[in-house]
């Protein structure tokens, strides 16, 4: 790691920063040594996600309420996740052309990653790019999934506010309650607000929402929305300050911190593990031999495992 690097990023420059973020997408021998420097310099911007089906409008959303934070002077990063090109194994970047509107500014920052095939609608380097913008100073970080549905729940492990958007077409309410993506809404939007069946929609959540048991003392609210003519911003906008608040005075932001770091850790611990088999001494013939076995009903999927551990003393 350049000492040179880590005083630019410190300095403000923005090549530092989109170089440090680099080495932590791509550079797994350096990545824990920037991580080892970022940690003590991040843990004070508002992290704040947005999640929900894919044509659901966040990215417009999103540039919509960066625009709102800035006319308060807050400095933002956005991370926006998007699915991973066939041929390049790069970012599409399919959704950047709809977050424009503040390419210039200095104080927003915007990178967008591929998925790389991941499910979680995030990709793997997520959480280090959000420390990343946080120990560079970012007030407000912004992380925008992949829209793939029902496999975006990862988001609330690495946000302080999580806002699922949705639309009149999205379906109906028990649908989205059964994709889970109710159970992590802190905010819910109904976006595309001037669609036939939105004041509908939106009452269908409003009565779902208040049937839930153990919502504990922070009830979602349903916020309707055009990301387009730019309705309801204001109103998503005060709503996520609202939460934030609530979160500062409840306690609930450091129980959802130490989640966080609970959720952090549980990554680590896969990723060390995942490294240390494929480190195993014909690692491939071995896996080929025990999925054999599975397939073939002569042992467990779990006792398959024990013997891939016990390889390397776990």
């Amino acid at each position: 790691m350049s000492t040179s690097l880590i005083e630019r990023f410190q300095n403000g420059n923005r090549l530092a920063l989109a170089r440090v973020i680099t080495l932590l997408e791509n550079d797994a021998t350096r990545r824990e040594s920037l991580l080892s420097t970022l940690y003590p310099l991040s843990g004070q911007a508002r992290r704040i996600g947005f999640t929900g089906p894919p044509g659901a409008g966040k990215s417009t959303l999103i540039d919509r309420i960066v625009r709102v934070f800035r006319l308060q002077n807050q400095t933002v990063g956005v991370v926006a996740v998007d699915p991973t090109s066939p041929f390049t194994g790069g970012a599409l970047l399919g959704d950047r052309v709809r977050m424009q509107s503040s390419w210039d500014d200095p104080d927003v920052f915007t990178r967008s990653m591929a998925d790389r095939t991941s499910t979680s609608g995030l990709s793997a380097a997520t959480p280090d790019v959000i420390t990343a913008l946080d120990a560079y100073g970012k007030q407000v970080v912004i992380v925008e999934t992949v829209g793939v549905g029902q496999s975006t729940l990862d988001i609330a492990e690495i946000t302080d506010t999580t806002v699922v958007v949705l639309t009149p077409e999205s379906g109906d309410s028990i649908q989205a309650m059964k994709a889970g993506l109710m159970e992590i809404a802190d905010i819910l939007v109904v976006n595309k607000d001037d669609r036939d069946g939105a004041g509908t929609f939106s009452a269908d959540l409003r009565m779902v929402l208040e049937m839930r048991q153990n919502m504990g003392d922070w009830l979602p609210p349903v916020v309707r929305t055009s990301a387009q003519n730019g309705s309801g911003i204001d109103d998503l906008h005060a709503r996520i300050l609202e939460h934030q608040t609530h979160m500062n005075t409840s306690g609930q932001l450091e129980i959802r911190r130490l989640r966080q770091g609970r959720a952090a850790v549980t990554r680590a611990i896969d990723e060390r593990v995942t490294n240390i088999l494929s480190g195993v001494h014909e690692f491939e013939s071995i896996m080929g031999a025990l999925s054999k076995r599975v397939a073939g009903r002569d042992l467990t999927p779990m006792a398959a495992a024990d013997i891939v551990l016990s390889k390397v003393g776990l």
